[in-house]
């Protein structure tokens, strides 16, 4: 038995091959593309899929289910797109529109979801009935699993922790609110902290490392400059581990999940972080002086979380 995954993105289309042991046999991407709208969005994903199956050796019809992992809100008992501002798509029925032309059925979900669902089944969520997933990259993608089912909200888009402020009147979030947890925890608001920093502080190794041009500047300078001991790249992490700590602590008192995995820039080669991290998050959480405390550690399935974790769709 085979499944498809397909993880939508703004820029590239990933779909993949997943067998019944969760094993990815195959993989093939494509740009992706709103020129010919929805409807050749739709097109582009089928013929992907038709591709994908040829260059593996089996056919279409041997193929259980196809998942389909997509930015945005998504109502994932109807498959309609409710909004994506990634693709500009406004209530469209994904599910509806793929089944068409699929001869098997097709689940839909929010890809951070999407992504939490995969490392809960056979990621870094073995043995464990809750747990919730963040993604740290351009922004913050989150998704929450609880007792096996992705939890969603009423409205089909709970979960959104990347817009849980945690500075009253910081920085301007893409939302339209201030302070988002998004604006200083995701590759962006790292900079951002280290780019505020530097323009006070004119002694940094971090200068020189950029070579006077503050736009050069990137996590891997910021940790570089770090681990040749430079103080002001010392004081940037920390202040990032700071805000991460809030948003997570406050993750453990709403919902005291066993766990919280974490991917993305910074956790994929600073695994040292993770200890810190706990330390901070577990002083500052209202069970702190229970005898079980929320475990936090690193995602595992990396790029293929959002195929993987669509393959399983529709095996719930």
């Amino acid at each position: 038995m085979y499944y498809i995954g397909i993880d939508l993105g703004g820029i590239n289309i990933r779909a993949g091959i997943v067998d019944a042991q969760h094993q990815l046999c195959q993989t093939l991407s494509i740009k992706t593309s709103m020129a010919k709208g929805f409807d050749g969005l739709c097109v582009d994903m089928v013929r992907l899929c038709e591709q994908l199956v040829v260059e593996y050796g089996i056919t279409l019809d041997e193929v259980m289910s196809i998942g389909i992992a997509c930015p945005g809100m998504i109502n994932d008992e109807t498959g309609e797109i409710i909004f994506s501002n990634n693709l500009d798509i406004y209530h469209s029925n994904l599910r509806e529109r793929m089944a068409l032309k699929l001869p098997c059925p097709v689940y839909c979900a929010n890809d951070s979801n999407a992504v939490a669902l995969g490392e809960y089944i056979i990621g870094s969520g073995e043995g464990v009935s809750s747990m919730v997933v963040l993604n740290l990259g351009i922004g913050v993608g989150s998704g929450i699993v609880m007792n096996g089912k992705i939890y969603n909200g009423f409205n089909y888009s709970g979960g959104e922790f990347g817009h849980m402020v945690i500075e009253v009147g910081g920085r301007r979030c893409t939302c339209g609110r201030k302070g988002c947890l998004e604006t200083y925890v995701s590759t962006r608001g790292f900079i951002q902290t280290a780019k505020e920093v530097m323009k006070d502080n004119n002694d940094s190794l971090l200068w020189s490392l950029v070579k006077g041009d503050i736009s050069c500047v990137s996590e891997s300078i910021v940790f570089e400059a770090r681990d040749k001991g430079d103080a002001l790249a010392n004081r940037v992490v920390d202040t990032y581990i700071d805000y991460l700590s809030v948003g997570l602590a406050n993750i453990v008192n709403a919902l005291q999940p066993e766990r919280i995995a974490i991917g993305g820039f910074v956790f994929q080669q600073e695994e040292w972080l993770m200890d810190a991290l706990q330390t901070r998050v577990d002083a500052q959480v209202f069970g702190r002086f229970g005898e079980k405390q929320t475990k936090i550690l690193a995602a595992t399935l990396g790029n293929d979380g959002g195929i993987i974790g669509a393959s399983l769709l529709g095996r719930m």
